[in-house]
């Protein structure tokens, strides 16, 4: 069996004919006229009209049969095949072609429209171009790479030889691009707000952090994607913002969370807690229409319906019933009880860890779609308290199989309240709590100032990657992998 160095060397050998001959190998402009998808969509009227064409892409397969050479070019946007005749295309040029060229080539193949006796819409080759010799040989077509370590590491490899991957990504852009639609055609200003903060806001989460050379200071990467940046915005008259861009978190992988992804978050001056319901379900039927053109998902071993109805549940109540635990009244020895007798792991032992945790064990029964809705203080620092019940916010959270996928809140804008919510914070953080959120003193003094009414909502990767059924992971092109050795 030939080894990969050989298989190298052989191809290295290659180029240096290439050179020997005056050819570049790798030169800097193709003279491609059609993209395939463009030749196979007016395929009867190239080959009626013998329309000159030139066609680049990659060389995934070559078949010789005296005289006769068969390729299949892919571009991209499809796949064709290459008729390289030697009394069309030349004894030398064909010689050429089989002596250098090796599959993951790159070229240039000019000429018309032709089907073959077996019915083979075709490219009959008049002349051929080198683009980029390759130096290593492909994965085996039928199998690609099996290691998923090595497929994320080589995930180029990986989409050129997964056409359902590929599709999976261009319908992820599809997705953005609808969100971006659907929030441009009701009014909202797209902005763009720092990704770098002296102070992270928005979300509780550990921060990524690094230092600023310039300014001799400690910052941190942005846990949420401008979510107090963005209030400023409603204070300063903006009537509606959005921002699509990444965020950062420094804590651990699973199938729903990653330290790097795309969020969305948006704001709307002035737009009541019930229409802000209103205008996500309408998001969320949108964007899946748009992108799948379907409403209907299985993903976790839950099925649901953006179509049907959209029941509400109650935060507190939901978890008194399947855990028999009061979260406004139970202290924190009986909420460890009970996560110890239903085998619960748990890291951090305050009362905001705890009700969290609490919730996450009931929320894996609920398929939705729902809204989580009545949300305790202490978990919402940044929401409106509930004028019914003061221990409570208007705040909601899309559950969609088992999980919260999208955020909302009535906006805080009360400064004093504000300031004491940040004061609890802080004494989450001189107590340990790494994922407590940082209190920012300046949106305090922003509040100060006066911010209208505004409601607030976020959603993410997370959102997508249930859409499709695979791990928020394998919905990243190129997601962080540690370096080899």
């Amino acid at each position: 069996m030939t080894s990969l160095k050989e298989l190298k060397e052989e191809r290295l050998r290659k180029l240096e004919v290439l050179k020997s001959k005056g050819i570049n190998p790798y030169p800097a402009v193709s003279e491609r006229t059609h993209a395939i998808s463009d030749v196979l969509t007016s395929f009867e009227d190239y080959e009626r009209d013998n329309t000159a064409l030139t066609i680049s892409g990659r060389v995934m397969a070559v078949r010789g049969h005296g005289g006769l050479v068969f390729i299949d070019l892919y571009d991209g946007t499809d796949k064709i095949q290459g008729y390289l005749k030697e009394d069309v295309l030349g004894k030398e040029a064909l010689a050429l072609f089989e002596e250098v060229i090796d599959i993951g080539d790159f070229i240039d193949l000019s000429g018309i429209a032709f089907t073959t006796k077996r019915g083979e819409k075709s490219v009959q080759a008049s002349a051929w171009t080198m683009l980029t010799k390759s130096l290593r040989p492909l994965p085996e077509k039928w199998h690609g790479i099996q290691d998923d370590d090595e497929r994320l590491r080589k995930r180029y490899l990986d989409v050129l030889f997964n056409p359902e991957l590929k599709d999976m990504f261009e319908k992820k852009a599809r997705f953005w691009d609808s969100i971006r639609a659907f929030l441009k055609t009701r009014n909202f200003t797209e902005v763009e707000t720092p990704s770098l903060e002296v102070t992270t806001g928005g979300a509780e989460a550990t921060p990524f952090k690094t230092h600023h050379n310039d300014f001799d200071l400690d910052v941190y990467l942005r846990i949420s994607v401008g979510e107090l940046w963005q209030k400023r915005l409603m204070a300063a008259g903006f009537p509606r913002t959005f921002e699509v861009g990444r965020a950062y978190r420094n804590e651990g992988s699973s199938p729903e969370h990653l330290q790097e992804f795309t969020n969305m978050e948006f704001y709307a001056a002035y737009l009541n807690f019930d229409e802000g319901k209103k205008l996500v379900q309408e998001l969320y039927r949108a964007v899946a229409q748009e992108t799948f053109g379907i409403t209907k998902f299985t993903t976790r071993g839950h099925t649901f319906d953006l179509s049907n109805e959209w029941e509400d549940v109650d935060y507190v109540s939901t978890i008194e019933k399947m855990t028999d635990v009061n979260i406004l009244e139970a202290d924190e020895s009986m909420m460890k009880a009970k996560l110890d007798e239903l085998g619960v792991e748990y890291s951090g032992e305050n009362r905001e860890r705890l009700t969290d945790t609490l919730w996450k064990y009931c929320r894996k029964q609920i398929s939705g779609p729902a809204f989580l809705v009545n949300h305790p203080k202490l978990v919402a620092p940044l929401s409106k308290e509930h004028p019914d019940n003061p221990q409570l916010t208007k705040t909601f959270q899309v559950i969609l199989a088992g999980s919260e996928v999208g955020r909302a809140h009535a906006e805080l804008n009360d400064p004093l309240d504000q300031k004491a919510r940040f004061e609890e914070q802080k004494k989450l953080i001189e107590a340990g709590d790494t994922e407590a959120m940082m209190p920012e003193w300046e949106f305090v003094d922003m509040l100060e100032f006066g911010m209208p009414p505004t409601f607030g909502f976020g959603v993410g990767d997370r959102l997508f990657s249930f859409f499709v059924d695979k791990p928020i992971r394998e919905t990243q092109l190129f997601p962080l992998m540690k370096p080899k050795g």
